[in-house]
């Protein structure tokens, strides 16, 4: 699952947030996706996480602080089903 950046030989005894909660990584739920996200602020392997995940083209995943779909960066998840016919307008 995250083997590249959790079993690296530099990485030692290196707390990363993902060996805490790894699903939360590869949630279903756009919130989640985002906390996922925010969690990776901290991490002190964040860009090697996030070379690394884009140099294997992960297919799916937060890596690095950011959201993989089909191998690469994207904004945001979208949620699950079809799109409204009428969006609503989105107040500035």
């Amino acid at each position: 699952m995250l083997a590249s950046v959790l079993e690296t030989p530099w990485l030692g005894e290196t707390e990363v947030p993902c060996r805490l909660q790894p699903d939360l990584f590869f949630a279903e739920a756009p919130a989640d996706v985002e906390t996922a996200k925010s969690v990776c602020g901290a991490c002190p392997v964040r860009e090697q996480c996030l070379s690394d995940a884009l140099d294997r083209k992960e297919p799916w995943g937060v890596w690095g602080g950011q959201l993989l779909v089909a191998g690469q960066v994207v904004a945001r998840k979208r949620p699950r089903g079809r799109p409204r016919k009428n969006p609503t307008p989105v107040a500035a």
